[in-house]
């Protein structure tokens, strides 16, 4: 069968070239035959074939109409998004006016979804065809994949116009407006705003929209141009607020428009003609004189206006109040703790803040607790409108939660309200976000659409990999049809426009646009390179993978590594030591990488402290495998690295040093040493060998619980009941303290003495001067006294703590039965048969450059109480030795100079 189809392609295909077969014979019937054939080179899994010998045709014969055909169709069931030879083919037939050909060849790439090339002919045909109603149909496909067609846009909305759908022609005319600006067609944007201001002036969240995109795309005066087209409406209907809003941003582009200047006078006047101070503040704000600053002049208008009788006020140190009468400059307010207080105009516009009613302030004075917190609780999405409208119309959670903790719901009230606070923030169509503060959500006048809502979104963040979540989210809940979602997409596209290097933006951006391309292949945007050339040019790979934030794009990343090049084993073990990942180990070891892994490994757990992350990583996720003995990393090692990084990672948080990063390794470690019995289960199977090494860490670890020691000591010890741990070593020092010669006793006391009759009476007369040169937050000497004082306080402690445990060691005791304190003993070293020889005191005589060694060191630890000729095998720091005891002799300690 394969063969059968193979030969009858190739036999079409020569056919066509010798017989030259003329256009006007080849009908869609003959591209149906044609499907049949591809349709049976899928079935028997030869496209790959078929592709090649066609594309090998068209290199001598670049016009086959068969090979353009099947190899463009294989093409696109391949999911390659490669149409280049069917718009070849299309080409060839539109230009002898085949129109059936055309259309049918279309419709076969629109099988495969929407293609621009395809939607554009086949409207150009139905035009050719005198098909109004199919082009225009096929205009509406075209326009949600071809962003930058405006021109079409506009005709559907003229054509929903005349139909007198407004409602869809208003929603067409919105989408050109976008496009013609990002054209910078503006007698195109004029034209659009004119019509929308006639069908739908109040939509005043869109007019400020555009006007913020005109200023961004072309300039202010441009946009100040539309502003002076949408005032008059608002001021015909008397919308004041609306109107001298408008007029506020059109004085904000042009600051010397006296037009203006004049409107918003006269707006205000009109708005508050029943003010009993209007003159008199219009006359103080000098808003009517050109020589003062518009913009300062409006301010103390609007400041002094808002002064009236019946306001609600605040004052920092009396709090709410209500102005209850005015009379000339002089106000009579009531507050709580000062009613009928009288306070100047001057006075008044310095100290006080202008409340509205409805302000969350106000509501929390002149309402009971209980009534408001009912509300608040019950009606969480009005707790929001008043919160947010109190502080200008923008407040984030954190704003929120300080006006109703704790003064009206508990910590635990909040947690509960405030995740449905989100929710509502996050769905509800009546609030938004700030364009350029995401963090600051505003109520807005009318519902604002997901997708807009996560476009401003999108616009207000600043951080890169936040906006890929963004779109994301956007993708996940809408279709891509939209112009917010174009505006978004470009953002992305421009990184790999114009990029001089590869950096973590241009790499993420090419991830995210293959992943969405993927799923709608017609905003496939042109990229002339592929991954492989791309990484190629990465200068520091570890560099810029680390700052790939978002964990989905490091596994695509990932994931087009090993699809691209052929070394991704080497470049997966680079990129584990910083970004711990199973995908990648599983990957490694699925592909049977031994070799890559064991050196990953060694290497990591030979420099665990280097390698930290990677190290407890290993520890924790990988030991059990199957396969991991055989990378001949010992478990003992492990535990070894995991208790010397719980030492380290303790000391660094003390020291505060990388204080998070370490709190989290520590409570790995001790999670994966204690509460998961790593160590214990280890211990009672190794033998006593390993406790001396293991446990002696453990001991040494200062900030570890106590409780914990103590139940790794009782385990073991019902495991190993004869095993003597540290601190039992020598029952004398438990009994009776710490070991010492009268020597070295004397020596500490008057070292003791020294520190109480000579360094304290120093250092007092120190602070006493440093106090005597006045301001102390500032004295240098002071602080160093202070600081000197606090640590002779602690020598002290210490010294007068190690005397109390001290116990003088009677040297006409010693006994040379076994090695013990006070003894000479003769070693002889396995190893090169050479005797070494060491005096055995405690660690206040220890002197190790003169063979003197205490014995509470690891060494004297390993001797300790063996007997002459006892054969002793230990490991200090991961070394071996082998010794036998030659002799033990009584040590003349008397005769030490210590």
């Amino acid at each position: 069968m394969l063969e059968n189809v193979l030969k009858t392609i190739n036999e079409l295909l020569n056919e066509e070239k010798w017989t030259r077969a003329t256009l006007n014979s080849y009908s869609i019937n003959n591209f149906k035959d044609l499907d049949n054939l591809i349709s049976q080179t899928k079935d028997e899994g030869i496209e790959k074939e078929i592709l090649s010998a066609c594309e090998e045709h068209l290199k001598h014969t670049k016009n086959s109409i068969i090979a353009l055909y099947i190899s463009g169709i294989i093409s696109l069931s391949r999911q390659l998004v490669d149409d280049s030879n069917l718009i070849i083919l299309i080409g060839i037939f539109m230009d002898n006016h085949k129109w059936n050909i055309v259309e049918f060849l279309c419709d076969r790439i629109l099988e495969f979804g929407e293609n621009k090339y395809a939607l554009k002919t086949l409207a150009q045909s139905y035009e050719n065809k005198n098909e109004q109603e199919k082009r225009y149909k096929v205009w509406e496909r075209l326009i949600k994949v071809d962003y930058e067609e405006a021109e079409i846009v506009n005709l559907l909305a003229e054509r929903k116009e005349n139909e007198g759908d407004l409602e869809s022609s208003i929603e067409y005319y919105k989408k050109a407006m976008h496009r013609f600006i990002n054209k910078k067609m503006f007698s195109n944007v004029k034209n659009i705003w004119e019509k929308l201001i006639e069908y739908a002036p109040e939509d005043t969240d869109f007019f400020f929209s555009i006007e913020r995109k005109v200023v961004k795309v072309l300039n202010g005066e441009r946009a100040s141009l539309l502003l002076n087209l949408l005032y008059p409406y608002y001021k015909e209907i008397e919308d004041w607020d609306t109107t001298i809003e408008i007029l506020k941003r059109i004085l904000g582009y042009e600051p010397k428009n006296s037009a203006a200047r004049k409107e918003i006078v006269e707006c205000f006047r009109r708005k508050y003609k029943d003010h009993s101070q209007l003159e008199e503040y219009v006359r103080i704000s000098n808003i009517t004189q050109g020589w003062r600053n518009v913009h300062d002049a409006i301010m103390d208008f609007e400041k002094h206006i808002s002064f009236d009788a019946e306001n609600y006020v605040y004052h920092r140190s009396w709090g709410i109040g209500k102005i209850v009468n005015i009379k000339d400059d002089l106000f009579i307010i009531d507050f709580a703790s000062k009613p009928g207080h009288k306070m100047s105009l001057k006075m008044a516009v310095k100290a006080l803040k202008i409340l509205s009613p409805d302000h969350i302030w106000v509501l929390k004075s002149t309402r009971s607790k209980n009534e408001l917190k009912e509300q608040i609780q019950n009606d969480t999405a009005w707790t929001l409108r008043i919160i947010i409208k109190s502080f200008d119309n923008a407040a984030d959670m954190k704003k929120i939660k300080a006006e109703l903790v704790p003064s009206i719901l508990s910590s635990s009230e909040w947690s509960k309200w405030s995740t449905e606070a989100r929710k509502i923030l996050k769905t509800n169509s009546a609030f938004g976000n700030l364009p350029y503060q995401i963090d600051k959500f505003v109520v807005k006048d009318k519902p604002i659409s997901f997708e807009e809502k996560t476009f401003n979104k999108f616009t207000a963040e600043r951080n890169f990999f936040n906006r890929i979540g963004a779109i994301q989210d956007y993708l996940d809940n809408a279709d891509p049809d939209s112009d917010y979602f174009a505006e978004m997409f470009s953002y992305f596209t421009g990184f790999l426009k114009s990029f001089s290097i590869v950096t973590e933006l241009v790499i993420s951006s090419y991830l995210l646009i293959q992943k969405i391309i993927t799923i709608h292949p017609y905003l496939n945007p042109g990229l002339e390179y592929d991954f492989k050339e791309l990484f190629d040019q990465i200068d520091d790979l570890e560099d810029l993978f680390s700052k790939i934030t978002d964990s989905e794009l490091k596994r695509d990343f990932l994931l087009q590594v090993k699809k691209h090049l052929d070394n991704w084993p080497e470049i997966y073990s680079k990129i584990f030591i910083q970004y711990q990942s199973k995908n990648i180990v599983d990957e490694l070891a699925g592909n049977k990488q031994w070799d890559i892994l064991k050196i990953l490994f060694n290497k990591i757990t030979g420099h665990y402290r280097e390698y930290r992350e990677a190290f407890v990583w290993i520890a924790r996720n990988q030991i059990d495998e199957d396969w991991f003995g055989t990378l001949d990393i010992k478990l003992e090692k492990i535990l070894i690295g995991m208790v010397h990084l719980l030492d380290i990672t303790f000391r660094e948080i003390s020291n505060k040093r990388d204080v998070s990063l370490n709190r989290k390794l520590n409570k790995q470690i001790q999670d994966f040493l204690f509460k998961e019995d790593k160590l214990i289960r280890f211990l009672l199977e190794a033998g006593e060998e390993s406790i001396t090494r293991l446990y002696t860490l453990v001991e040494d670890v200062k900030e570890l619980d106590p409780a914990i020691k103590i139940h790794l000591k009782h385990r073991l010890k019902e495991q190993y009941p004869d095993y003597v741990f540290l601190g039992e070593l020598e029952k004398e020092t438990v009994r009776m303290g710490l070991l010492v010669t009268r020597m070295s006793y004397e020596s500490k006391q008057m070292d003791l003495r020294h520190l109480l009759e000579d360094e304290i009476p120093a250092n007092s007369k120190e602070i006493g001067i440093a106090m005597s040169k006045g301001d102390l937050r500032e004295n240098a000497e002071y602080k160093a006294a202070l600081e000197k004082q606090e640590m002779l306080k602690n020598a002290v402690s210490k010294l007068q703590d190690e005397l109390r445990k001290a116990q003088i060691f009677d040297l006409s005791e010693i006994s040379t039965d076994t090695v013990s304190f006070g003894t000479q003993v003769k070693l002889q070293n396995s190893s090169n048969n050479k005797i070494e020889e060491y005096i055995i005191l405690g660690p206040w005589e220890s002197e190790p450059s003169k063979n003197i060694i205490s014995y509470l060191s690891p060494l004297g630890m390993e001797i300790w109480t063996h007997k002459q000729g006892d054969k002793l095998k230990f490991t200090i720091n991961n070394q071996e030795f082998e010794y036998i005891i030659d002799s033990i002799e009584k040590a003349e300690v008397d005769k030490i100079k210590l």
